[in-house]
């Protein structure tokens, strides 16, 4: 079934989740990553500690990973693509637009979140969600777009597998990213969404409510796979390197992500 055409307007806090303007990127001259938004708070530590052990900095530009791969085959100027889902790696590889397949970097999960004070509960198996939608305390729950965020695709896959999408479908707010979905979810203009393991597990957002898993066997998994795109610069293959050391697969556990090795 189509996703409906209905959208709630909702006034944002940028400053949480703020993601960078691409028009800069030329300007500085840095090695750009493009990150999906999940990634949004552990590759910005990676990437400081990259820094400091280095001395390379680079540009990091985080949204859905979608989004990205249509701009990087329309020549957008990043140099590292990390994203969401490993389907889009391997279509920009066929497309000529990388130097390879890439590698898997990490496994991601999804949970629910609800905010202070929300009518509803942080309930991993959906079973609080369903009875809200039969009770009517529900009236709007974020999703990231699942037509082209990896993270809403899952969302929607658990959706199906609770027996909840076609009933939720006239609640739903759709995030352009998992990003924008941890902001709807979490700033009291819903009662709450589905969002990476990764943001739910950064200070500044898991002050603003209760999280829970959902079961990994209710959604395909979220294989996460970086790539170089064509004549990307030495400090981006550096960052690219430096993403598969201890130090920097420390960090991308600390923040929920399982690492391929242990799959």
């Amino acid at each position: 079934m189509p996703m409906p055409r209905r959208r709630f307007v909702l006034t944002l806090v940028p400053a949480l989740f703020a993601i960078a303007p691409l028009a800069p990127l030329r300007a500085q001259g840095l090695p750009t990553v493009a990150a999906a938004s999940d990634l949004k708070f552990a590759i910005e530590e990676v990437a400081a500690r990259f820094e400091r052990d280095t001395g390379q900095k680079l540009k990091l530009v985080f949204g859905s990973s979608g989004n990205f791969y249509s701009q990087i085959l329309q020549g957008a100027p990043f140099h590292l693509y990390m994203s969401a889902d490993e389907d889009f790696v391997f279509r920009l590889s066929d497309a000529g637009k990388t130097v390879d397949r890439g590698r898997l970097y990490a496994i991601g999960r999804i949970g629910v979140i609800v905010p202070h004070g929300s009518p509803l509960k942080a309930d991993g198996e959906l079973k609080d969600l369903a009875a809200a939608l039969k009770d009517g305390r529900l009236r709007r729950f974020a999703i990231a777009n699942p037509e082209h965020a990896p993270y809403g695709a899952r969302a929607k896959e658990a959706l199906q597998h609770a027996g909840l999408w076609e009933s939720v479908q006239p609640k739903l707010v759709l995030g352009e990213n998992i990003s924008q979905t941890a902001q709807f979810a979490t700033s009291g203009s819903t009662q709450g969404g589905i969002i990476a393991l990764s943001l739910a597990k950064a200070p500044s957002v898991a002050k603003l409510g209760e999280f829970a898993l959902i079961p990994e066997a209710w959604h395909q998994p979220l294989k996460q796979r970086m790539v170089l795109v064509k004549d990307a610069p030495p400090a981006a293959r550096a960052f690219y390197d430096y993403i598969a050391t201890p130090a920097a697969q420390e960090i991308m556990v600390s923040y929920g992500f399982a690492m391929p090795r242990q799959q």
